[in-house]
């Protein structure tokens, strides 16, 4: 059989700074904005250090600095840096693309900066045990980037991607109790080095698995879908997976009723498709330091930042279709506002005044704290990726 796996590099935003400044390593480090807790902006990854106290991705720097403070921790603060996360991540994703799996090379689906699917491709031969093949992906990825990682197993995508969460719950366990113990570099779970995992969700085991756990566990099931599963007394995965097709598709949808009985069922595609990512389009934000009240300065900002946006496209070689703004009020409240062009153009001036004019779509009672554009481009020409 054709196994799915998913490879998801650990703490890997951490880690690729860990790897610029080797003093840091064993420190709780946090990553975000300006990399200054005093200022507005949120935790993009911290270390698994930093995690023991509470503080996690999408949470403000100032909440991660006082967590940190009343566990009395001195933790390390440092800005983003993407050029150096979109290099360390196209190094990983070359390795991946590098290795064989029954004799031909394996297909490499990209999620993101620290994430990738991977299966074998068309015409392989005997692929053998498909722990041992995310071994050797480990393996390799640990030689040439020295970054480790977590790989979940599965018949399909959605099986491997939960199995991957499994796996690095069971790392960070592990992590957790080797810290709080002293313990230096002990071997995690199953026998792994520290900081790897590997774990397997099948057909076989899903519901030994997943039947028991609530829907928001799976991937695909945010809070609110939960929430309205439970309102038809749809508590668990295996709840979702006898639910009654026909009162979902009623109360959900014909198209997503049915589609999440599939994933209560543990069923997805396994197809991994190794085509090459083409963004839509890009977009830039901006949180203030001190709100804007004053609205000829927000509108001096988004005239600043969609420049900025035409700047990214035009480095694409593509026009732009749509504007869109989003923005922020104080103190969170949040809303975008769209609008489709006449025609496809890459002029700044005219994009720009575009995006001014949604401002004209939005009440200006409020002081604004974040604005953001974005630039949706036209389909890429056939045969140019």
């Amino acid at each position: 059989m054709a196994w799915v796996l998913h490879v998801d590099l650990d703490q890997f935003i951490a880690a690729v700074e860990v790897l610029r400044r080797p003093e840091l390593a064993g420190l709780p480090v946090v990553v975000g904005g300006r990399g200054d807790p005093t200022e507005r902006g949120v935790v993009s990854t911290a270390s698994y250090e930093a995690r023991r106290f509470g503080v996690g991705s999408g949470m403000p720097l100032r909440v991660a600095a006082r967590k940190l403070r009343a566990a009395d921790v001195d933790a390390v603060f440092l800005p983003v840096d993407g050029a150096a996360y979109d290099a360390a991540s196209a190094e990983v994703m070359d390795v991946l693309r590098g290795l064989e799996w029954g004799g031909v090379p394996v297909l490499v689906e990209v999620l993101g900066w620290d994430e990738a699917f991977v299966g074998a491709g068309p015409g392989h031969g005997e692929l053998g045990s498909p722990v041992a093949f995310a071994e050797r992906i480990r393996a390799a990825v640990v030689e040439r980037t020295r970054l480790t990682s977590a790989v979940g197993i599965g018949d399909n995508k959605l099986q491997a991607k939960l199995a991957t969460g499994f796996a690095k719950q069971r790392v960070e366990g592990a992590l957790a109790r080797e810290a709080g113990a002293g313990i230096g570099e002990e071997a995690g779970p199953g026998g792994q080095e520290r900081g790897r995992g590997t774990y397997v969700i099948s057909d076989e085991s899903w519901y030994a698995e997943m039947g028991a756990r609530p829907t928001a566990a799976l991937w695909g099931i945010g809070k609110k879908t939960a929430d309205r599963l439970a309102t038809l007394g749809i508590v668990t995965v295996e709840d979702l997976a006898r639910a009654d097709p026909e009162v979902l598709a009623g109360s959900l949808g014909p198209t997503t009723g049915p589609w999440l009985r599939r994933l209560g069922r543990g069923v997805a595609s396994s197809e991994v498709d190794a085509t090459p990512y083409v963004a839509r389009g890009h977009g830039r934000e901006e949180t203030f330091q001190v709100d804007l009240d004053d609205w000829a300065d927000v509108e001096r900002a988004v005239d600043r930042i969609a420049r900025r946006v035409v700047a990214d496209i035009e480095a694409e070689g593509r026009p732009a279709v749509r504007v869109e703004l989003k923005l922020r009020y104080r103190p969170f409240i949040t809303l975008t506002r769209s609008h489709k062009l006449p025609e496809a153009t890459s002029d700044p001036d005219v994009l720009a005044a575009e995006a001014v004019a949604l401002l004209d779509r939005v009440e200006k009672d409020r002081p604004v704290r974040l604005l953001g554009v974005r630039l949706e481009m036209v389909e890429p020409a056939e045969g140019s990726g």
